[in-house]
């Protein structure tokens, strides 16, 4: 409500609640009636069209007045009932819920009909409220007449006006006889009833609220009304305290109560604040109705709308709004979203060879499949038929969306189970992203529909790009990825290593193991020029876990040659580390057959792996110091890694970047910071590798400021293993030494 005005003294009912709902003394009534919140059809309400436009037009009925203690109506001009409360049902003798057609009007007596004409006319020409004494029957011929008092006035809609009717008896007399009446509604209501305290303990409820609850009435009184909800129904409840105590007026809210059986209750629970004279909140009172039968019913409705009853996946309604939504959070972010159109090969003829049950169950298990390949953030939709959509959201760039391609087109083509029987298809995927192929939902779905047919012209079996620059990149990665694989099982990968010298005594005792690829036609390749393409097509994980494996043969092989500790790091992607973590298992039991130390390797990761998900890196890194490896932090100075990163991940080598090295010199800013951060890592354990030292004077520089170790030009280049086992037994002179 927009706001509360008062109740003219003649329409305002008198606040007996009081001696029903445990004392409370004064109810403030506030004239929120045809623009506050009300019953809207969830109670088995008959609309007529006056009633539908009423409502649409003026909002919902002021549920205040469905306590009140005299009859309270909102008519249509020709008298039809559009809205009364449980005083004005049973002095009427209809269903508050259900009073179809009836008119106010059939319950005049007839000898009072021209009064009420009369004084209908006046209420809806005049601006102040109209007054009439007549007498009423309960619709039955015959029935004597009961005296009433009534009064009326339009409600400003042009298309209502509502009435109070108050029994025409003696003050004392109409007082009692209301509360009596009063409390005999509300004890046998089809609604519940409750009234809370100022402490939201529970001070009154009726036989139906306690019913609906499945408690004994002692059970639930005095018990807080939290009590009998659950987490989201205690936080709405909270906010709603609040609002209460500020004086906010009666509102709506859709609570879930829980039963005695444990079972949901599904409610609109309408309050009411209740206030004494002095305007001091005392407690509210509640209107309950039950609407877990139509509350189930929506949402089966609703899921019958937005959801495929065979996968149980998004259906097309669904797809579309979620893509929108997709879209326009890019936009916002500034990022590309990817769309996947799936079209299923030879499906048909899977349907009509095995039929129409098999092919179901096909669909089922491709569903599942294309589900195993995406992450939880995106949006697997079916469309219809055989056709399959996937959003790809927040990618950072578009070649992201190649793998979960790739893994899909490799997943459908795996042989389906169907009943004793194997049906085979395929899959076609045609990209299109945002915002390089499209602007709007609608033109980003054709063309990823359009890049699908592509995909089957080209073959089937595959995946397309909608736009020709792509494609064609795509497939130059695709070329490569498969030289990649080649090269992985040919024997074309080797490791060169760069001697890493302690700079106090100039012995090597570790080294970096390098990657390299000796390509049969373009020579000697550095990761540079191929390990972008590897973590794209997945390959990083298998030449990662080759490199682990080498650098561990290599590491035992330089140890047994020099006799004593021999340290190699191996650098690790970050794909490579968010990857599975079973590979790294696979490690420990392959330097366990070595009789290798797990210490006689050092993962090398990068700086931006420490800003990705906290809790999933911190457990990875434990588990690297669980199998015995240490961890070195690669490049540090050039990302964003701060102190409280050094001090809460399991970090055993800082490994200082070279542009602090390079412009290092004995006056420099380079020089005091590099001495600080040196300082700074020894303070929390760690020991310090610069990298990148190229001359003597940078070389006598570092060791000033107390670094630990160094790599560089300086002392070598990458080298074969053998060159590096004669430098390892000779050591490096160190300057000043």
């Amino acid at each position: 409500m927009d706001k509360d005005t008062h109740v003219p003294a003649a329409e305002a009912a008198p606040p007996v609640l009081g001696p029903v709902f445990g004392g409370l003394a004064s109810v403030r009534v506030h004239d929120a009636a045809l623009s506050g919140a009300g019953t809207d059809g969830e109670d088995g309400l008959a609309f007529s069209p006056e009633r539908l436009r009423y409502e649409q037009e003026q909002g919902y009925f002021n549920d205040i007045y469905l306590l009140a203690p005299v009859g309270y109506f909102v008519l249509a001009f020709d008298t039809t009932l559009l809205q009364m409360n449980l005083v004005g049902a049973d002095l009427l003798g209809l269903q508050r819920s259900n009073p179809g057609r009836a008119k106010f009007r059939d319950y005049v007596a007839p000898r009072f009909l021209a009064d009420f004409d009369a004084f209908v006319h006046g209420a809806l020409n005049s601006s102040s409220p109209q007054r009439c004494d007549l007498q009423m029957t309960r619709g039955r011929a015959g029935e004597q007449g009961y005296p009433v008092t009534l009064r009326a006035s339009a409600d400003g809609s042009g298309q209502a006006f509502r009435l109070v009717l108050e029994l025409a008896e003696g003050k004392l007399a109409a007082l009692e006889r209301s509360e009596e009446r009063f409390r005999r509604i509300v004890h046998s209501a089809q609604e519940g009833i409750w009234e809370i305290d100022a402490q939201s303990c529970t001070s009154f409820v009726n036989p139906k609220m306690a019913s609906m609850l499945g408690y004994p009435i002692e059970d639930i009184v005095e018990q807080p009304l939290v009590a009998f909800m659950d987490d989201e129904g205690r936080a709405i409840l909270e906010r709603n305290i609040a609002q209460r105590q500020q004086g906010a007026g009666s509102e709506r809210h859709e609570f879930k109560f829980i039963r005695r059986d444990g079972s949901a209750l599904w409610t609109t629970l309408v309050t009411n604040p209740i206030f004494d004279a002095r305007g001091v909140y005392l407690g509210a009172l509640a209107l309950v109705t039950d609407i877990s039968a139509s509350k189930a019913s929506s949402d089966l409705i609703w899921h019958q709308a937005n959801f495929d009853a065979l996968t149980a996946l998004p259906n097309r309604h669904m797809f579309q709004d979620r893509l929108g939504q997709e879209m326009k959070k890019a936009k916002r972010e500034g990022l590309t979203l990817a769309l996947l159109f799936i079209d299923l090969d030879q499906f048909k003829q899977v349907n009509d060879t095995l039929g129409h049950e098999q092919g179901d169950a096909l669909l089922v298990q491709a569903a599942a499949r294309i589900s195993d390949c995406v992450r939880a953030s995106d949006t697997l939709a079916r469309l219809g038929g055989d056709e399959f959509t996937v959003i790809l959201a927040g990618l950072e760039q578009v070649a992201s969306a190649e793998r979960v391609a790739q893994n899909i087109v490799a997943a459908l083509a795996r042989p389906f189970a169907l009943g004793g029987e194997q049906g085979e298809v395929s899959a076609s995927i045609g990209i299109a992203c945002y915002p390089a192929d499209a602007a709007t939902p609608e033109e980003l779905l054709r063309h990823a529909d359009q890049a699908m047919y592509a995909a089957k012209k080209a073959g089937r079996s595959r995946y397309h790009y909608f736009t020709q620059d792509l494609q064609l990149a795509a497939q130059h990665r695709q070329r490569l990825a498969a030289d990649l694989r080649s090269a992985l099982a040919a024997g074309e990968f080797e490791l060169a290593y760069q001697p890493i010298v302690n700079l106090a005594s100039g012995v090597i005792e570790r080294a970096e193991a390098l990657l390299r690829w000796r390509h049969p036609q373009r020579g000697v390749l550095h990761p540079g020029e191929f390990i972008e393409h590897a973590e794209h097509s997945g390959l990083i994980v298998e030449i990662g876990d080759w490199v682990f494996r080498r650098a561990a043969d290599q590491a035992k092989q330089f140890q047994s040659a020099l006799g004593r500790p021999f340290q190699i790091s191996v650098n690790q992607s970050p794909v490579q580390f968010r990857g599975d973590p079973a590979w790294c298992q696979g490690w420990l039991e392959y330097v366990a057959r070595l009789d290798l130390a797990p210490r006689s390797i050092v993962i090398d990761v990068t700086e931006g792996i420490l800003l990705d998900g906290a809790a999933e890196v911190l457990q990875r890194l434990r588990s690297y110091r669980e199998m015995g490896l240490q961890v070195a932090l690669d490049d540090f100075g050039t990302g964003y890694a701060s102190l409280s990163h050094l001090k809460t991940f399991d970090i055993d080598f800082l490994k200082l970047d070279r542009v602090f090295v390079q412009d290092m010199a004995g006056d420099s800013g380079d020089l005091a910071l590099c001495e600080a951060i040196v300082v700074m890592a020894h303070k929390l354990g760690l020991t310090v590798v610069a990298e990148g030292v190229e001359t003597a004077a940078q070389q006598a520089l570092l060791v000033q400021a107390g670094c630990d170790y160094a790599q560089g030009y300086v002392f070598a280049h990458a080298l074969a293993p053998d060159e590096l086992l004669a430098l390892a037994r000779s050591g490096v002179p160190l300057i000043g030494k």
